[in-house]
């Protein structure tokens, strides 16, 4: 079993600053790609930012130049630095990660999310 558990969600004051956090833990032969995806009231869940491995990363482009995402290989986790946000911002964040539970065994892992309210 692995599991992703985030924290550092929670109501921000437009133009603030949030800071979420998301560690893997349980069965974990290596781990491949993490990222953030976020999901709206009514809308469909969308891709945040990502980084391999290797550090690459990527954006979308609502969040570029106000997002920055991080990973500690060595503790297994993964930070989103949010900042200037907005209320369009607001949705529930869900970390995600790729598994390899073995050397053969890859699984899609998904976080239980944290909300993040941004006021006007």
């Amino acid at each position: 079993q692995v599991q992703l558990v985030e924290s550092g969600g929670g109501l921000v004051q437009g133009g603030g600053s949030l800071r979420l956090s998301c560690a893997a833990s349980g069965s974990i032969f290596s781990i491949n790609g993490m990222g953030w995806y976020r999901q709206a009231p009514g809308k469909q869940r969308e891709l945040v930012s990502y980084i391999t491995g290797s550090g690459s990363t990527n954006y979308a482009d609502s969040v570029k130049g106000r997002f920055a995402i991080s990973r500690d290989n060595a503790k297994n986790t993964v930070d989103l630095q949010m900042n200037s946000l907005n209320p369009e911002d607001t949705a529930v964040y869900y970390c995600y990660a790729s598994i390899f539970i073995s050397s053969r065994l890859l699984r899609s892992c998904w976080g239980q999310g944290t909300q993040v309210p941004v006021s006007s």
